[in-house]
């Protein structure tokens, strides 16, 4: 538990900090505009397609929220809870790789602040706070800031937390479920007008970071408990 309660100190600290990086509304909206461009470039400006086939359906819009907002927060509690309890080592590597790769998401926040899909005149719709008010209480306003697209933290880390249920899992159900979490959190992030498809890309890019600083934390963590067993009598 002790360690449960530095993780969410870690994360009280990442959300109090982050609000209060609010970036200035014109810097953020050219950010977005270049953004937009580059995905343009590439091929993959792809936001405002999936919203249009997400959006118009009661069913798959709900689906979409839903992922965003409870397939985050109350997925990382509950299976950070289970890792601390049962598989101390994939805790630990979560811990870590979360903690990096948030570090590392502040500083994008603050050098450069984006404006949203939502926030950017695409015409997309804010299918979040127009369908539901979950989210808010889950976190509230003041730990936002509504100008850190960059990079999708909600993908970033659903990716870590799929990758330890992966490789703590015993039943092909949890492996799936792994897998799955987030693709859909992927997809969620973008149809929602959250996110830019780049914003996911950097996102994952990020916690792979923290993942393989994570591990080399693990391997200095084995390598200390075997030369402390050596020098046992």
């Amino acid at each position: 538990m002790r360690q449960a309660a530095a993780v969410a100190f870690g994360v009280f600290g990442y959300f109090l900090v982050r609000g209060h990086t609010e970036g200035a509304r014109d810097v953020a909206l050219a950010h977005a505009a270049q953004v937009e461009g580059l995905e343009e470039r590439l091929g993959i400006a792809l936001e405002p397609q999936l919203q249009a086939w997400v959006a118009p359906s009661e069913s798959l819009r709900t689906m979409a929220n839903w992922v965003y907002i409870w397939g985050h927060w109350p997925v990382i509690t509950v299976t950070m809870i289970w890792l601390a309890w049962h598989h101390r080592e994939l805790f630990l590597r979560l811990r870590d790789a979360m903690l990096v790769s948030g570090a590392l998401g502040l500083v994008v926040f603050v050098t450069y602040p984006l404006a949203p899909p939502r926030l950017a005149n695409l015409g997309m719709v804010d299918t979040i706070t127009d369908h539901s008010q979950s989210y808010r209480v889950l976190q509230p306003p003041a730990f936002t800031n509504q100008y850190a697209a960059m990079p999708s933290l909600h993908s970033g880390w659903d990716l870590l937390v799929g990758m330890a249920i992966f490789s703590a899992a015993s039943t092909l159900t949890l492996r799936v479920i792994g897998f799955v979490l987030p693709v859909l959190m992927g997809l969620a992030v973008v149809a929602t007008a959250n996110h830019y498809v780049l914003d996911v890309a950097a996102g994952v890019i990020l916690a792979l970071l923290g993942d393989a600083v994570a591990r080399r934390a693990e391997q200095h963590r084995h390598r200390r408990r075997r030369l402390t067993q050596q020098a046992e009598p």
